[in-house]
């Protein structure tokens, strides 16, 4: 039986639409994620839909409140967490927030990146495989399947809607 661990993942974008807002992963030492880049989001909570989630956890881990948002894709890990278990995301572009942002949270330093230099940061090696697609203007959804072994992809697919 597939029964994933539900989680979000958000890209806010800036207004000139060149960068977008990650958090650099530099606080925590046992931190799975310790010195990669990757955006925001993170586990669904028992009693909440997935925008809700999106909108808590960039709230708690940026400041800014998450006033409107693209659903660009779906992406199935199984055998991603540290411990073998599976995980579903619901990977968002947000377009356009309020409120004041942090300069960190206790995961770590949040920074403006280019979008035309995401290919250079440290970051989990499949984010790469569908970065693109969160930004580009085709405005099919995609859905993707990225099995993991040891830390690291084993294959990737993908279709449109």
């Amino acid at each position: 039986m597939y029964t994933p661990i539900l989680a979000t993942l958000g890209f806010i974008l800036s207004p000139d639409r060149q960068q977008t807002l990650l958090v650099h992963r530099n606080k925590r030492a046992d931190d799975d994620h310790l010195g990669k880049y990757n955006g925001l989001g993170g586990k669904m909570e028992r009693q909440e839909d997935i925008f809700s989630c999106l909108r808590r956890e960039v709230r708690e881990e940026s400041g800014l409140i998450c006033e409107e948002a693209t659903l660009r894709g779906t992406v199935s890990w199984p055998g991603f967490g540290s411990g073998g278990e599976d995980w579903f995301g619901f990977i968002y572009r947000i377009d356009k927030v309020s409120g004041m942002l942090r300069e960190a949270n206790e995961e770590g330093d949040l920074q403006w990146c280019r979008l035309d230099a995401l290919h250079l940061l440290p970051m989990w090696e499949g984010d790469k495989y569908f970065l693109e697609m969160i930004f580009d203007h085709d405005p099919r959804i995609f859905h993707g399947c990225m099995p993991y072994r040891d830390g690291r992809p084993v294959s990737w697919r993908y279709s449109r809607s």
